[in-house]
């Protein structure tokens, strides 16, 4: 096996605390009414089309105009974008200062994010300022797990698939990086995540 001198990170979940539910439990006083919406009015699918780079205030116009009885907690999707996120996950931003403090450098971000979003958010969180190079799915128009967003880092980074190591919340996004023979970690938490980076030799 190759040594690995290549890390790739996913952000949400990974190190940073996203999920709608953190600002739709302010919105619904009803929880069934809350796991309707999600499920069915602005589902994780929705979403994930402006991840792939369509434009947010299409997407609610649009969303409003299927469903007008629900256009405040749709208008409140991306109005309210930043009250979705719970901060940085601390114990996983401390392996991310220690790789960088160690001296490794070839550490990337594969993010699903908005490209308008993303340009909203980085200021919140420094630790996005520390990778050498990230590939934003917003700015290339495709999503993980597509094969293709994955390539698109490879070859802008030249790196070595064998010789890297990609964490990421969601395990069809480890598998499609494993289907490229990049090796992966389905992040569970930080202590998970600093005893598999043991186990590789890549932290004491």
């Amino acid at each position: 096996m190759k040594t690995v001198d290549t890390l790739i990170f996913d952000l949400g979940n990974v190190l940073i605390d996203w999920s709608p539910h953190h600002l739709y439990d302010k919105v619904f006083d009803d929880k069934e009414k809350k796991e309707y919406f999600l499920r069915n009015i602005c589902p994780m699918e929705w979403h994930a089309q402006q991840d792939a780079g369509r434009p947010v205030q299409e997407a609610t116009d649009e969303k409003v105009r299927e469903n007008p009885d629900w256009a405040h907690p749709i208008r409140a999707f991306y109005a309210r974008w930043k009250e979705m996120f719970q901060g940085p996950i601390e114990g996983s931003v401390d392996v991310l200062r220690e790789l960088k403090e160690s001296g490794r450098d070839r550490i990337y971000a594969l993010t699903n994010w908005s490209a308008e979003l993303f340009a909203q958010s980085i200021d919140d969180y420094p630790f996005l300022n520390w990778f050498d190079g990230r590939v934003v799915s917003g700015e290339e128009g495709i999503n993980k797990p597509e094969a293709a967003l994955y390539k698109i880092l490879l070859d802008r980074y030249g790196i070595d698939p064998a010789r890297a190591l990609f964490i990421d919340d969601k395990e069809k996004n480890v598998e499609a990086g494993r289907a490229l023979g990049i090796d992966g970690i389905v992040f569970t938490s930080p202590q998970q995540l600093r005893n598999e980076l043991a186990i590789r030799k890549i932290l004491p």
